[in-house]
C-alpha cells in the first residue's frame, strides 16, 4: 500500500464524486489534503465530514480563474510549506450532438477541464521546482482516446489535457517533477450517472460492472507516491476493459 504520510496534496474538485473519494482515501495513507473547490463552504464542510486527525484543509479554488490558482497555492505554501502533488481532478461534462453543442457549452468545457489543468500546472510547479520534486496527476477520462456519443467537445478537452500532460512531462522531469495520466472509464458518480441509475450497458464490459470512486483513489495514491517514482507521462486506464469491448458473446 502507498505511504503518502507527511505528503501535502492538492486535490481539486474534492467536495464530491471521485475527488472527495480521492481525499478520503488518501488521508487513510497518511497524506494531509488540501481539499479545493468553488465553494469554500462546501469544501470546509467536506473536510469536516471526512477527517478526524485534521489532515483536510480547505481553500476555495475555481479552476478557471489564473489569480484563485495563485492566491490558493500560495496560501498552502503558507500553511503547509510544500506541495508534494497536485491532483487535477475537477471536470464537467456536456453530452450534447454535435450540432446541438454551442459555442458557450464548448468554452466552459475547455476552460474547466483544460484550461483549468494548464493553470494548476502553472501554479504549483515554481514550488515544485523549489522543492526539487513533485508529483503532478491529471484525471482524464478514456473519452480522449475512446470517445462515446454526444460527447465530441469533452472528448477533445481531454484529448488536449493527454497532449499537455506529456509535453509538460518532458519539460519538468529533468526538475524531478513527474506528469502522470488517469483514464477512468465509468465510473459510478452523479456526473457520470446525471441521477439516473446505473446503465445496464456496463454488465457486458469485461468486469461486467461500473467502476466505483475508491477504485481512481487507489490509482491516484499510486501516482502520488514514490512507488510511482520512475513514470512520467504515464498514463493509467482505469476501465473495467470497457475500452477492451464486450465481453458478451
Amino acid at each position: 500500500m502507498p505511504d503518502l504520510k507527511n505528503q501535502v496534496i492538492v486535490i481539486t474538485g474534492a467536495n464530491r464524486g471521485q475527488g472527495r473519494a480521492i481525499a478520503e482515501h488518501l488521508i487513510t495513507l497518511g497524506a494531509t489534503v488540501v481539499v479545493a473547490a468553488r465553494s469554500y463552504e462546501s469544501a470546509k464542510n467536506v473536510c469536516k465530514e471526512i477527517d478526524n486527525e485534521q489532515k483536510a484543509y480547505p481553500i476555495q479554488l475555481d479552476v478557471t480563474k489564473e489569480e484563485q490558482w495563485q492566491a490558493g497555492m500560495s496560501e498552502v505554501e503558507e500553511q503547509f510549506g510544500k506541495i508534494d502533488a497536485l491532483v487535477n481532478n475537477a471536470g464537467v461534462l456536456k453530452r450534447k450532438s454535435f450540432q446541438e453543442i454551442t459555442v458557450e457549452d464548448y468554452q466552459e468545457l475547455i476552460n474547466v477541464n483544460q484550461l483549468g489543468v494548464f493553470l494548476g500546472m502553472q501554479a504549483v510547479l515554481p514550488l515544485m521546482e523549489k522543492q526539487g520534486k513533485g508529483s503532478i496527476i491529471n484525471n482524464v477520462s478514456i473519452s480522449a482516446f475512446a470517445p462515446i456519443g454526444k460527447s465530441t467537445a469533452y472528448a477533445a478537452t481531454k484529448a488536449a489535457v493527454v497532449a499537455m500532460s506529456k509535453a509538460a512531462a518532458i519539460e519538468v522531469g529533468p526538475k524531478g517533477i513527474r506528469v502522470n495520466m488517469i483514464h477512468p472509464g465509468g465510473v459510478e458518480t452523479e456526473m457520470a450517472t446525471q441521477g439516473q441509475g446505473v446503465p445496464a450497458f456496463y454488465e457486458s464490459i469485461p468486469l461486467g460492472r461500473i467502476g466505483q470512486p475508491i477504485e481512481i483513489a487507489r490509482a491516484v495514491a499510486f501516482l502520488a507516491s514514490d512507488e510511482s517514482s520512475y513514470c512520467t507521462g504515464t498514463e493509467i486506464v482505469v476501465d473495467g476493459g470497457m475500452t477492451l469491448g464486450s465481453a458478451s458473446v
